[in-house]
């Protein structure tokens, strides 16, 4: 089959290759036409080194298909089930599972070490032990979740990430209160996705910064109230909170210097939701008198910091209702050959989603 690979850790491009075969099919796994699948940031930082994946390796995570084969013990998936691809399952088991926080369950990780593909020249590796840049993919069978049928594939597959991370941000892990002051630091895919969140959630007023135009003419689109270049941030602090700072403000970007910031944007009492996810080396500090005086609660938030099951009904619930809008986050619609224009893309900060259709 066809499956994109990253040879080495550091590339900037991806070789299509029509001899990669999907293993590991066997008790407890499903074989999966991939039919959809968004480039989210996250597949360019583990291409370039900064979240640590095994070379070579197969990106994608975010995906959607159809179910071509169960193993034995599988319950719940037959043959040609319509599924959206969950990059970090529950066991149900461990002690994260039983204290209700199945976000943070570690077993999908486990996955990642053992390699997704092979061709001739060796044994390849699925990001986030998925790797959806492929025609097929063999993952365990709680990585295949069942959609509705009027679900479409491209909507299915940003569900899968990104829209549950961002909406997951401001609605599990901040909580953003109605008539609350938001900001949002990083304005892709997550970025607007978490907009969407904050707008759901009654925000009165939802501040986007990004150094991209195009971004912050689509987080208007989205939602915002207001869009602004990184400079212009402080000088909103004072105008619209008579720099006081805001009630709520996101980093989407994963990098200890924008989390800085958005601290400091921050009001007291306030909260600092950390969604982007960055590199081991990379340090965020904070003064030991700061932290205990202005009380600024500091959270992170990992794949939308809830159960995730309940986190796709909910966006579905909101989609249908019209309260958020996912068509128009896919800005780029590419095939599996050109997916290293959708890289390019990605990187110069053109487009919000890429849907690559397998």
């Amino acid at each position: 089959m066809r499956a994109a690979v990253l040879h080495e850790t550091g590339q900037e491009t991806l070789e299509v290759l029509d001899d990669v075969e999907a293993v590991g099919f066997g008790p407890g796994k499903v074989r999966m036409r991939v039919r959809a699948t968004g480039l989210c940031h996250s597949d360019l930082s583990a291409m370039s080194g900064v979240l640590p994946q095994p070379a070579p390796f197969v990106p994608g995570h975010e995906g959607a298909g159809e179910i071509l084969d169960v193993g034995d013990g599988v319950t719940g998936l037959h043959q040609g089930d319509r599924v959206l691809m969950c990059w970090l399952p529950a066991c149900g088991s461990c002690a994260s599972c039983k204290r209700g926080q199945t976000h943070l369950c570690l077993a999908g990780f486990l996955n990642a070490g053992t390699p997704n593909f092979r061709r001739a020249g060796g044994e390849v590796f699925g990001f986030a032990g998925t790797g959806t840049f492929a025609e097929e993919v063999v993952v365990a069978a709680n990585c295949a979740v069942p959609i509705p049928d009027d679900v479409p594939y491209e909507i299915a597959a940003l569900i899968g990430c990104g829209v549950t991370t961002g909406l997951g941000a401001a609605l599990n892990t901040a909580r953003v209160e109605a008539g609350s002051s938001v900001a949002v630091i990083g304005c892709g895919g997550v970025g607007i996705a978490t907009i969407q969140g904050a707008r759901a959630g009654g925000a009165a007023q939802i501040i986007a910064v990004d150094p991209v135009a195009a971004r912050r003419e689509a987080a208007l689109r989205f939602g915002a109230t207001e869009a602004l270049a990184p400079e212009e941030f402080a000088d909103a602090k004072a105008r619209i909170t008579a720099g006081e700072g805001f009630d709520y403000v996101f980093e989407v970007v994963g990098k200890s210097a924008t989390a800085r910031t958005a601290y400091e944007m921050t009001r007291r009492g306030g909260t600092l939701c950390i969604v982007g996810a960055g590199a081991l080396d990379d340090t965020f500090q904070v003064n030991m008198f700061e932290l205990f005086f202005d009380e600024k609660r500091i959270l992170p938030s990992l794949y939308g910091g809830a159960d995730v099951l309940r986190s796709y009904e909910r966006a579905i619930a909101l989609w249908r209702a019209g309260r958020i809008d996912l068509e128009g986050m896919i800005t780029h619609r590419v095939r599996l050959d050109e997916v290293n224009d959708a890289v390019d893309q990605m990187r110069t900060g053109t487009a919000l989603r890429t849907c690559i259709e397998i």
